[in-house]
């Protein structure tokens, strides 16, 4: 017995010897071409789209760009919509996903994450002269802009607002700015890119949530060893000041918490 015995250490051994090569296939194999794969929309402003002159730019863009960087490769982009972009990184078309892809216990449960690199909360914007809506429970009896099927619309309806059916942010801005709404619940990072290219727009935050939502690198899982790289690399440009210069050029602020 002892021969099966050896035997079976022997196979034991060499499984976790081509279990440990694999799990780290995906870097090395970027590592060795020389390039980073990343799958993104490319028609997602202010985080991944096309500027006047055809390039591709935009705040993920830009991360994406740098954390290329650290690695010591290329960023190379391949562009999709929203729907097919995950179903991209399970064919391999790409080695992650940078697109403001929000972490979730669900998407957790197959694909694997960078440490969060973005934060977005809801928060309730008034005009600027507005002094009777100071919390969201002030949104009692009042109008609300919203996107009817929207998480943002059903926290109006929960604190007692009247929606106000619209297509998106720009349009519930704009019936805020002309007196048809009260209020909009909408995401921070919608805000604060309208703000910085309309700085004097007669709109304010009244207050938000305290909970925020991240989002993060998606990658296949099974591949610790790029994940990790990732994170240095995130933990990198922070420390460096390069997400802060990213963040200012879109934002005007930090973004990442």
């Amino acid at each position: 017995m002892k021969w099966l015995k050896s035997l079976i250490v022997a196979a034991t051994l060499q499984v976790l010897a081509g279990t440990s090569g694999h799990a780290g296939a995906n870097f090395d194999q970027i590592k060795q071409a020389g390039v980073f794969k990343v799958g993104t929309e490319g028609t997602y402003a202010p985080f991944t789209y096309h500027d006047a002159s055809g390039a591709l730019v935009g705040f993920d863009v830009e991360i994406a760009k740098a954390i290329a960087e650290r690695l010591g490769v290329e960023a190379e982009f391949l562009e999709g919509k929203w729907d097919g972009l995950i179903a991209g990184l399970d064919a391999k078309r790409y080695d992650a996903v940078i697109n403001q892809v929000g972490i979730t216990e669900e998407r957790k449960a197959k694909y694997d994450f960078s440490d969060p690199y973005i934060a977005s909360k809801a928060v309730l914007i008034v005009r600027g002269d507005n002094t009777d809506i100071k919390s969201f429970a002030d949104l009692k009896g009042k109008k609300a802009a919203q996107s009817l099927t929207s998480n943002f619309g059903k926290l109006a309806e929960a604190n007692g607002a009247e929606l106000v059916g619209t297509d998106g942010f720009d349009q519930s801005i704009q019936l805020l700015l002309t007196g048809r709404a009260d209020a909009t619940i909408n995401d921070s990072l919608s805000f604060l890119d309208f703000k910085k290219h309309k700085p004097d727009a007669n709109v304010k935050i009244a207050a938000q949530e305290e909970n925020a939502d991240y989002s993060g690198v998606l990658v296949r899982k099974g591949d610790p060893e790029l994940v990790a790289a990732i994170n240095r690399a995130l933990a990198d440009i922070k420390a460096d000041g390069t997400y802060q210069k990213i963040a200012d050029t879109y934002f005007g602020q930090d973004v990442s918490k």
